[in-house]
């Protein structure tokens, strides 16, 4: 299963590791085609670390801190499986604490700031093309959409 990530200054084209990490996946696909990121807005960007966004309060006209919101529900950690390294290009699941995520993911710029996420957050996916894309991202930059291609 692949996900293909339009962005105002670009397409980020990634593989979903469905069977690493079958809840993420599952949820993160239900969110892209319900339309839940279209027009959400990538609020945290750190250089040679991550951009984040997945974050509803980012919306056009929302209410509420960039970075607070969720899809009204949690779900768990899963970091145990395959594949669980953080390096450029991986898709992880953002969380407030263990098992609490929701809408909110990453995308790593580099291993060199994040070994540290390896185990605590959730692999899911893996950028294949677009890479460019990745570097160009800055703070209120916009997710047009996510779409899901499934093999």
């Amino acid at each position: 299963m692949k996900a293909i990530i339009s962005t105002s200054k670009g397409e980020m084209h990634a593989e979903l590791f469905a069977e690493a990490a079958p809840n993420t996946v599952a949820n993160f696909v239900k969110l892209a085609q319900d339309g839940f990121y279209n027009g959400l807005k990538w609020h945290r960007v750190l250089t040679d670390f991550v951009i984040q966004g997945g974050c509803p309060n980012t919306r056009d006209g929302a209410s509420g801190m960039a970075g607070t919101g969720g899809p009204g529900y949690q779900i768990d950690c899963e970091t145990k499986g395959d594949k669980q390294y953080h390096d450029r290009g991986v898709l992880s699941m953002a969380h407030a604490g263990r098992n609490t995520g929701g809408s909110q993911f990453f995308v790593c710029h580099s291993r060199n700031n994040t070994a540290h996420l390896d185990g605590q957050h959730t692999v899911f996916g893996k950028v294949y093309e677009g890479l460019d894309v990745l570097d160009s991202i800055r703070e209120g930059d916009g997710i047009e959409s996510i779409a899901i291609i499934e093999a």
